[in-house]
Order: structure tokens, then sequence, then C-alpha cells
């Protein structure tokens, strides 16, 4: 058995944690942030994150703490539909519901499944280097760590990815975002519904159950420039005026959020890029595939890079080989998603009224087996 260091505790350096000591394997998680908070908004675990988790034995604890969503509805402005897409139909036939829940409850819900002293906190990842039998990491504080083997899963600004590929940085989609939970109960929304609408002058809104009577929210304009001083500086106040024509429950979503709940963030990527394995170095989750979350698949594709992992590594007996099938299977799939999310978020995000109403109508007259084929493509395929 291999001894593998895992840099970064998100989702997908806790899963991939939890797919190595499944096989056997020694592993350490190293995180650079001296305690993981309740922070953060809501994902959706597609039917295919929900599969990858059960192939891990997850899937049970991570279930209980959100709540299936079963209605994916794109509306416009005025709250006319333009998609629907009932998912019951995958759900049914692969066992497993797409699921919203707090990012915060997932990874605490994966952190308390490992076993106490797996994840080390408060070590900042600085660089790291091929030694005679195998790989030295150096941390901030001046520490050394040594392993056979090395997984960056540290997020889109990796510095794993930063030290193999100094030139793969973000970018910028040209449109930036808030978010937050919110408690909704006295909304009564529909149960297992969630809603995404295309507005007038690059404007998006959408919504999804997280569990106990939580939704989380999400709102999107444009930008000419990332970290614009005028959106740094936006309240609630301001978001209630951007989107003040739009249909309910939005107004309703906004007037329950208080300032200090909301998060603001500018949409990135990372274009995709040609490698995943570098001989003993992998890259996988955000520091491989960063994608816009226009499909939802963030961090369903750090789940399903875990447990496409663990079937390579059970497949070869041999590491390196492993991660180069890993490279060979996830990097179709994953390129993939990061472009046609960022290709849709494009569309989404439209301004000119011509444009929006060309793209409206069109999205109305698309025919459902076009909207199932493309979620058949994202739940049954791995």
């Amino acid at each position: 058995m291999a001894n593998f260091l895992i840099v970064g505790a998100g989702i997908g350096g806790l899963t991939t944690a939890h797919a190595l000591l499944g096989l056997g394997h020694s592993v350490r998680v190293y995180e650079a942030a001296p305690e993981l908070r309740e922070v953060g908004a809501g994902v959706v675990l597609g039917t295919n994150a929900m599969r990858a988790l059960h192939q891990l034995g997850l899937h049970e604890a991570v279930q209980a703490h959100g709540t299936p969503v079963l209605h994916l509805n794109l509306l416009d402005q005025q709250g006319r539909v333009l998609q629907a897409a009932d998912t019951s139909v995958f759900t049914q036939k692969l066992g497993f519901d797409n699921l919203g829940i707090h990012r915060a409850a997932l990874q605490q819900v994966l952190l308390r499944k490992l076993p106490t002293g797996t994840v080390v906190l408060g070590k900042p990842f600085e660089r790291f280097e091929e030694t005679s039998t195998g790989l030295a990491v150096h941390f901030a504080d001046g520490t050394t760590a040594t392993a056979d083997f090395l997984v960056g899963a540290d997020g889109l600004r990796s510095r794993v990815r930063r030290q193999l590929l100094p030139n793969a940085e973000p970018r910028y989609a040209g449109y930036t975002c808030w978010r937050a939970i919110v408690d909704a109960s006295r909304l009564q929304l529909p149960v297992g519904q969630s809603g995404e609408t295309w507005g007038e002058r690059g404007r998006r809104f959408g919504y999804v159950p997280v569990g106990g009577g939580r939704v989380y929210w999400f709102a999107c304009l444009n930008s000419p420039e990332p970290q614009n001083p005028k959106f740094r500086a936006y309240r609630v106040a301001d978001l209630q005026r951007e989107f003040a024509q739009f249909h309910a429950p939005i107004p309703d979503l906004l007037s329950l959020t208080r300032n200090d709940q909301l998060l603001w963030n500018d949409i990135l990527d990372l274009k995709p890029l040609r490698h995943l394995a570098y001989g003993r170095v992998l890259l996988l989750g955000d520091a491989g595939h960063a994608t816009t979350p226009n499909m939802g698949q963030g961090a369903g594709m750090a789940l399903e890079d875990a447990a496409v992992l663990s079937s390579c590594l059970s497949a070869e007996v041999d590491t390196r080989s492993a991660f180069r099938q890993f490279e060979r299977r996830r990097l179709p799939r994953t390129t993939r998603i990061v472009q046609t999310s960022w290709r849709l978020g494009q569309v989404g995000q439209w301004e000119n009224p011509l444009l929006t109403g060309l793209r409206n109508t069109v999205m109305r007259l698309l025919p459902d087996s076009v909207s199932r084929g493309q979620m058949a493509w994202l739940y049954e395929a791995t």
C-alpha cells in the first residue's frame, strides 16, 4: 500500500481521502486554513454525484443532510417557463435523487467520517520536490512531509497546479455573483423544485432548496471587470433594486436575506488542461478542471474524481499508471462540462434585447428530448 499526501480539505480532497483509505492506503490531508468554518453556499449534487458517493460508502450520510431536487425549471423574467425538466426518470432508473445541500454541511459530513488525525489544518502548501524514494512536500511554516504520491485538490487557485503549470491561471467569465442561504420555510415553496430565471440586461437569479426549509439562492450580473468596486459595495437593497421586476419568489427570497449572509464572488473557471497526471502528482477537483456553475456540476465532478480514482487504483498495480488511466477517463468528460458550462453562462448573460428574445423563443421550442439527452449524459456517464 502507498502513502498519499493530499493538499486541500475541500470536497474533492476529503472525498479522495475516503477513497484512498477504503483501498487500504495511508493518507494525510493538509489544509491551509486554520479551521474549517461553517461558511459557503449551497450545491446541487446530481444523480451522478450521489452514485459516486454510494460507491465510496458515503451516500446515506450525505443524503441525511440535504433535500431531493426533482424539478429543474428555467424561466424568463415574468416567470414563464422556458424549459422544465423532471429528473425523476433518471433518479428512478439510477436509484439516486439529485440533492440540494449546504456546502458546509457536506464538508462537515466528509470530515467527521474520516479517522481522527487524517486532516492537518493550518498548513499552507509551498512546493514539492521529487526525491529518490518519492516526494518531499514543503509548507509555509518551514515543515516538510514525505509521501509516495501527491494529490493536488487545493481548488481553483491551486498552488500545486501553479508549480506544475505556472501559466494555467483562472479566467474571468465576465459576470459576478452573490449567494446566500436563507430560512424560507414561511414561503412554502413547492417541494423538490428549483428554479433559474434568465432576465433582461444580463441578470440571472436561481434558487435551490437545501433542507430544513432553507433555500440557497444566487444572483448574477454582468461586470466589465473582475473585483468591480461598484459591486463590492452592493448590499441586499441593491440586489432588491436590480431584481425588483422579477417574478415570485425572487423578491421574497431577497427580503429574507440579511447583509451579513451575502457571499460575493466573480465567476471564474479554468481553461481545460491537457493533463491531470504528472508522474507521482495528480490534479483533481477544481485544481484540475474548475468550471463555471452553470451546469451545477462543480462539486459533482470532484466527487466523481474520487470514485474514478478509486476504480483506477483498484485496476492498476502501478499507481502512476492508475493516474494516467484516471486522466484518460476524466479529461474528455470534465473538458466537455467546462466548455458547455462556459457557453451556457455566456448565453444566460446576454444583454441585447433582440438576442435575449430569440434565446428565450429557442429555449421554449426545444423538444424535451434535447433536455433528456443532456441529463442522460450528465447523470449516466462517468
